[in-house]
């Protein structure tokens, strides 16, 4: 299984599960739960969720599905920006902890970046993680020149959770390479795009047909292929969550990625953030 290593040296698996949409309806809750379970069955143990998801709910699901099992899991959840910082981040921390049903998280996210200066979500982080409530802090959809404003802090920041995928490459000009010169991982989201349109490519249809794969597995397959990046699908079908795991053994050939290159080109200047 290929792992990756953050900064403090620790190993993850290069192949985690997502949670966006997850906990929205109750009657999913189970099956939601029974997803991430068979996830966890087939290595995939880091779980990425949020205060936001379902204003909490995601987290609930992710308490059912990690009950029992907490020693297998990397947790990671995320903080709304307008609790990042002071008591308010010590409250919200405190609240998707109940929700998770458990004492500490793996690492801890801002969400993206609001009006708190990030030195005081820094403080308010470091604070959390002294106290035990928190192993280690990172953020989300924070382009180089918030990195850069970190400073000296930069070098506890864990990882960089942003959008990445054939139909978002811009990361790839800039953040990438300034990341992985630093040794910090990024983390993708939404790496099979969103609503389908990236799946019904013909480039990525004919390199999967190659591979006798689904689209999906070979997008997936394509954020996995240089190092330093993780990757958080959502899956709450079964089959699907098995198909994910799949991919981890896929290895894309330099025709493929030639392919996909014409199809979704490569950035050639610096581009705006991507967000979802």
């Amino acid at each position: 299984m290929t792992v990756v290593r953050l900064p403090d040296g620790t190993e993850v698996p290069a192949l985690g599960q997502g949670t966006w949409h997850m906990g929205e309806r109750g009657s999913d809750r189970a099956r939601e739960a029974a997803a991430l379970r068979l996830g966890l069955d087939l290595g995939m143990v880091l779980i990425d969720t949020a205060e936001m998801y379902a204003e909490g709910g995601a987290e609930e699901v992710v308490a059912d599905a990690i009950a029992g099992r907490r020693d297998e899991v990397f947790l990671v959840s995320k903080v709304y920006p307008h609790n990042a910082g002071g008591k308010k981040l010590e409250q919200a921390l405190a609240r998707s902890l109940k929700r998770l049903r458990v004492e500490t998280l793996d690492l801890y996210l801002l969400h993206w970046r609001g009006s708190i200066p990030l030195a005081d979500t820094v403080e308010a982080m470091e604070r959390a993680r002294e106290a035990g409530k928190i192993r280690r802090w990172g953020v989300s959809n924070l382009d180089v020149d918030d990195l850069e404003e970190l400073g000296p802090a930069l070098s506890d920041c864990a990882t960089d959770q942003v959008l990445y995928n054939l139909e978002a490459r811009g990361i790839e000009f800039d953040l990438l390479p300034f990341c992985r010169q630093r040794g910090m991982p990024v983390m993708a989201y939404s790496p099979v795009g969103q609503g389908g349109t990236l799946l019904r490519d013909a480039a990525l249809k004919r390199v999967a047909a190659r591979h006798g794969v689904t689209p999906a597995q070979a997008a997936l397959a394509w954020t996995l292929r240089g190092p330093g990046v993780i990757s958080i699908p959502k899956a709450a079908d079964p089959a699907h969550v098995r198909q994910n795991a799949a991919a981890r053994d896929l290895r894309l050939t330099a025709e493929d990625e030639a392919e996909l290159d014409a199809a979704f080109p490569p950035p050639k200047r610096k581009r705006s953030l991507a967000m979802l």
